[in-house]
């Protein structure tokens, strides 16, 4: 990709306002013909030029935001979304990937990315076994305040006041979007001894697991709150996996979550 510097911006800019052609102007300073037309666009634009082409409000501070949504949107994020700010692009996308092999899930994240940020196009990227469901809005940043350099499991992820309150309202929802995200519904089973025989015994159980501390707290913190019963999974010593077994706590889970699908 190639930049071109604000000295040649601004005079092709000079040029366009004076009326030259945008081929024109791209063949002048050798600059790809979409590019002339954007610089065009962005200077109509800031002059008012383009009255129709406005920013949606944010939907937290301008406008209503739809909290359910959103608590399960945050859950997605925490789990498998990520923040980027793309230089070509003018606003930061959000992207959650979901596996090929749950397109209701694929669904479901579509359609809570288009509640939250709804003057926003949603669209979906084809990755290699995966969908990445992706939103570009400039409010990114005032919904999701968790974003931050480098990896979520290398920074303090805390919830800002106003995001305890959705979650404390909508908890279920919270806690579906991060087992969608990083858990799982799974079959276990185990043997007993019935009568001197050896019977197989199968039972559900419901996984989360997430290398930074601090989410699976946020995880178990709105379990306790729920009165889900939940232990830790130590594997290889890393404390990375929350379990629920306990029958009543998984029949909440599934009431509220369910399997994805």
């Amino acid at each position: 990709m190639y930049f071109h510097s604000a000295e040649v911006r601004q005079r092709a800019v000079t040029l366009l306002r004076n009326g030259a052609r945008n081929a024109d102007v791209a063949r002048q300073f050798n600059v790809p013909l979409g590019t002339v037309s954007y610089w065009k666009h962005i200077d109509r634009a800031k002059s008012g030029e383009c009255p129709g082409r406005t920013h949606p409000p944010c939907p937290r501070c301008e406008g209503q935001l739809d909290t359910s949504a959103y608590a399960y949107l945050l859950g997605l994020y925490l789990g498998d979304g990520h923040i980027i700010q793309n230089r070509a692009m003018r606003a930061p996308s959000l992207s959650v990937s979901c596996a090929d092999a749950h397109p209701g899930l694929i669904d479901e994240c579509e359609k809570a990315m288009r509640s939250v940020l709804p003057g926003n196009s949603v669209s979906r990227v084809r990755r290699k076994g995966c969908r990445e469901v992706k939103v570009y809005s400039k409010h990114l940043w005032c919904l999701f305040p968790q974003h931050g350099p480098g990896k979520k499991h290398e920074r303090r992820i805390v919830l800002e006041p106003w995001q305890q309150v959705i979650v404390d309202a909508h908890p279920w929802g919270f806690v579906r979007g991060l087992i969608h995200s990083d858990g799982c519904r799974i079959t276990n089973w185990t043997t007993r001894v019935v009568a001197g025989e050896r019977k197989r015994y199968e039972y559900p159980r419901y996984f989360f697991a997430n290398v930074s501390d601090d989410i699976r707290r946020l995880f178990t913190d709105t379990l306790d709150r729920l009165g889900v019963e939940w232990t830790h999974c130590t594997r290889n010593g890393n404390p990375f996996n929350i379990s629920v077994a306990k029958k009543a706590s998984v029949a909440l889970l599934d009431a509220h979550v369910g399997p994805k699908y």
